[in-house]
């Protein structure tokens, strides 16, 4: 028994590293579709050695939530293949808006927070806040965005806006997914906004041409996770009209890609720890509102199905 339990451990061992070795390769080269094939064997392959372990000795599943350890702890995974708790997690956007907010609930259940900041003054401000680490970096430098991500176990991004004439919604979006594959990292949040991909419809036509750049870089990141990373515990959340005020409580997620209306920046933060913790959102799209804030863009007496996490 124990050297079927031996070899059982390193069939894991090779698995998990031909899959991660191979994660690495497709985030610089996210054209190659066939990847995909080979990275589902492998994942066939280690799951085999998984149950193989559990069944031959009950001190094995001491073995079997190792595969990847982070300086925030172990890395675990629930009966359903999807981790049970994140230890720590990277967020990118965490200096203000949704991101701050994001921040600071995470940090309320107790969840190590590494955030990327461009400026001393961002870092002092966040590393106030208990249980952060901030990290200075430029979210259009991707190896800096993969140093300051090493070691967490799942990332959160709500980049967007202009720097210096450069539009953060695609590309540092992008850093933020393909540093998440090369360090093989499994559970990754994009937060865009209605009016991307399949919910253009949903978009007032005014606002859609004030939007459209921004929205067209927003879904622009949406396909790269929605394209290339199928292996990938993904979770795309699409808030309405932004509001900077107390949450309400009453904020839903949906799947209905013809919801529009508002919704508050914290509930928007509370939505997506919750997603971040669901197993029901894996690789899921979903739009972000508030029904009982009146709109000027709500349907009225539209009736918006809940996701229920």
């Amino acid at each position: 028994m124990v050297r079927v339990c031996t070899a059982a451990r390193e069939t894991c061992a090779f698995a998990w590293d031909s899959l991660t070795s191979d994660f690495q390769k497709v985030g610089r080269k996210k054209k190659d579709k066939n990847k995909s094939e080979v990275r589902s064997s492998q994942l066939v392959l280690l799951l085999q050695a998984m149950m193989l372990l559990l069944v031959v000795t009950p001190a094995a599943e001491a073995f079997v939530p190792a595969f990847r350890k982070s300086s925030g702890g172990v890395f675990m995974m629930s009966s359903s293949g999807t981790p049970s708790t994140y230890k720590k997690v990277f967020v990118a956007g965490g200096t203000k808006g949704v991101g701050r907010a994001i921040v600071e609930k995470l940090t309320e259940r107790g969840t190590q927070v590494v955030a990327l900041v461009r400026s001393e003054e961002s870092k002092a401000n966040l590393e106030g806040v208990d249980g952060v680490t901030a990290v200075l970096g430029d979210a259009f430098d991707q190896k800096a965005v993969e140093n300051a991500m090493d070691g967490c176990d799942a990332a959160i991004t709500t980049l967007g806006g202009t720097t210096e004439d450069r539009r953060v919604d695609y590309e540092g979006n992008n850093n933020v997914i393909e540093s998440a594959g090369i360090l093989g990292i499994p559970r990754i949040i994009l937060v865009t906004s209605i009016g991307c991909g399949s919910s253009k419809e949903a978009a007032p036509p005014s606002v859609f041409e004030v939007l459209k750049e921004v929205l067209a870089a927003k879904e622009k990141a949406e396909n790269v996770l929605i394209d290339f990373y199928t292996n990938v515990n993904w979770t795309i959340i699409r808030p309405g009209g932004l509001v900077t005020a107390p949450m309400t409580g009453e904020a839903i997620l949906t799947e209905d890609n013809t919801a529009i209306g508002s919704i508050h920046r914290e509930d928007v933060a509370a939505l997506v720890v919750a997603a971040l913790h669901s197993p029901k959102t894996e690789r899921k799209v979903l739009s972000a509102v508030d029904p009982s804030i009146t709109s000027s863009v709500a349907v009225e007496g539209k009736v918006i199905p809940s996701f229920v996490l």
